[in-house]
Parts: structure tokens; sequence; C-alpha cells
């Protein structure tokens, strides 16, 4: 009978504790620009501005988490790469192309099809912040004089090669820079044969997202505006409710694919 081979170090404990490490890292590493982002937020809310949120591949979670859920903010758009093919008449072959967000070129349609006013905030997640699409797109949106918000992991951006003609990366580029502390790769339990199981950026993101809005509404409170939030459509009067704050918008609103 064959002996039994030691179980790895992985396992949902082992998961659970590092995410735990992982959000306490992100809140610690993010004390200062939280509220710098948040002040970006606000100041664009209160100018009757809309907050577009840009990722792509699994970076388009956090982008979710910005724009059109309950308990955040009316006045966000998702910008996709969908909507090359959704709003810009693409052929949806486009969309299968895995290095599609590598592209050169698409920053200009992709802010074209988004249609932003000049009082309009970004805010562009990506773990890498290195790939064309996402840095030439906040290449665009600062030189039309949009402020710009980054959420990237800031080890692994400067763990890998610029990408980008220009040399430069999305954390460059940004007003405010908030740091998901994902390590290089995003992964953080080790497979005993090399490489890496369960990433960790969504969990991070997705609480400073959490965080900047939250800061945000308060700076709003306490200087006497009147935050426009979602509430679930799932409960009695939801929607309608939800839909007279999205009248205030209306035309500058899109949700991306889904």
């Amino acid at each position: 009978m064959s002996a039994a081979l030691p179980r790895p170090d992985l396992g949902a404990d082992r998961f659970a504790d590092h995410a735990r490490g992982a959000v306490d890292r992100a809140v610690a590493a993010n004390k200062d620009t939280v509220p710098l982002a948040a002040r970006l937020l606000a100041d664009c809310v209160a100018a009757d501005g809309v907050i577009h949120a840009f990722g792509t591949g699994h970076s388009q979670a956090a982008a979710l988490e910005i724009a059109g859920r309950a308990g955040g903010l009316v006045p966000t758009s998702r910008i996709s790469l969908a909507d090359l093919v959704l709003r810009g008449g693409e052929d949806p072959a486009v969309l299968a192309d895995p290095l599609l967000e590598r592209s050169p070129g698409l920053a200009d349609r992709l802010y074209a099809l988004a249609g932003p006013r000049p009082q309009d905030l970004f805010v562009i997640i990506s773990n890498s912040g290195v790939n064309n699409a996402i840095v030439d797109l906040a290449l665009k949106v600062t030189a039309a004089g949009h402020r710009l918000v980054a959420l990237t992991s800031l080890e692994h951006t400067h763990a890998v090669p610029a990408l980008h003609p220009s040399g430069r990366r999305l954390a460059d580029l940004a007003d405010a820079v908030l740091d998901n502390c994902a390590p290089t790769g995003d992964a953080v339990l080790p497979l005993p044969g090399g490489g890496g199981l369960c990433g960790i950026s969504t969990l991070t993101s997705s609480l400073l997202v959490q965080m900047t809005v939250a800061e945000a509404v308060a700076l709003l409170l306490a200087e006497g505006h009147e935050p426009p939030v979602y509430v679930s459509a799932n409960i009695p009067g939801g929607h309608e409710r939800n839909a007279l704050l999205e009248a205030r918008y209306e035309g500058r609103l899109h949700r991306g694919g889904y």
C-alpha cells in the first residue's frame, strides 16, 4: 500500500488566511489614496458628471462594482470592449480575439462611444496596467482633460515590461492610484508543480471601490449635496425610484455588455 502524499499547503482555510491578509494590506496601503480618489468622485458627481469605469478581462468585475449596482452611485457608466459590437457596429467576431485588449487604436472608438462630457471622470481598472487598450484610453482621457483614477496592482505593474509604445503604465497617468495589493500574476496559493491558484485582485479591488464610494458619499453629504444612490431593483418600488434618478442623466449612462 503506497504511503499517502502530504497534503499541499492549499485549501479553503489557506485562501481565507491570504484573503484576510490581503484585505488588511490593501486598507493600509490605500490610507491616503482612497480619500484622494473619493474627492475626485465627489467632485464629479457634484458637477453633474458621470463616472466612467473601464476594465478588460477579469478587471470588468471591478467595473461592475462601480457602475449600476445597488448601493452604488447612479451617475456611473461602464465602458466595455463589447461596446464595439453592441453600440459601435463591429462584427461580433472581433471579440473572439483573446489579445483584443492589447490591440492599439481602440481608445478613440471606445471614448467616442462613451460620449463623455468635460466634467466626467474615468476609473480604469487593470491588474497589470500595461496592456495597450488600457494605456491608450488613459492617455486619451487625460489628454482630453478628464480626471483619472487607476485601480491596479503596483507590484505587478512594476514587475512586467510596459507594452505600450509610449513606455507608460496606467499608474503613471492617473490623478489617484488605488493599489489592490495583488501579487504579480494575481494567484496567492502556490501549486506543488509550479504556478498558482486563486486570484485575489477581485476581492481587494471590490473592497477599494466600495471604500471609495462610501467616502465620496460622505463628502457629498457633508457638503450639502443629495447623493444619487441606487437601491435594489428587487425591493418594492426600487425600479421606479432608480428610474427617476437615472432620468437626470438620460442618454449618458451605458452599462456595457453583460
